[in-house]
């Protein structure tokens, strides 16, 4: 069984990890879709769809490398046909992965199953408090993979939240 889970990943942090983990233990394949990924470079969209996908394949061991595909999934204003587009990029799948009330609603209406994620540290771990914590310097390195991490460094992510 294949499923879908959506993400920005702006950045990659711990519970994006927990929440594919949570998937693959549902799942032979997972689509991970990498939200936004239509969004120029800004304050809430730092990173690029490929520096994105560089974070989650150097934050994951290698035996669940060939359980995930990754593609690009640009936002639209019409949920539907967003959904509607989601379809002519990736795979078939018969689970969603989200914990949106909109995505569960719209996928509900197509029949299609919707699995609730359970959230991993949610008061520390978001994508919003993390770039914050990058930006004024503080301590954000045990939030992320250690490949997110260095990845994080090496794109100088503070100097360019800044910028941002």
């Amino acid at each position: 069984m294949n499923g879908l889970l959506i993400g920005r990943f702006q950045p990659f942090h711990l519970g994006h990890l927990e929440a594919l983990q949570f998937a693959l233990s549902k799942i032979d394949k997972l689509w991970l879709g990498l939200g936004s990924s239509n969004k120029p470079m800004e304050k809430t969209n730092p990173f690029s769809v490929e520096e994105r996908k560089q974070m989650i394949m150097s934050s994951i061991d290698d035996s669940i490398k060939n359980k995930i595909s990754i593609f690009p999934i640009p936002d639209l204003d019409n949920h539907v046909k967003w959904i509607e587009n989601i379809d002519t990029i990736v795979p078939d799948y018969q689970i969603v992965f989200s914990n949106d009330p909109m995505t569960e609603h719209l996928y509900s209406k197509r029949n299609v199953n919707v699995m609730t994620i359970p959230f991993f540290k949610r008061d520390q771990l978001s994508g919003t408090r993390l770039r914050d914590l990058i930006k004024s310097d503080q301590k954000w390195d045990d939030l992320v993979p250690e490949g997110t991490k260095l990845l994080l460094q090496k794109f100088d992510a503070k100097n360019r939240l800044k910028i941002l």
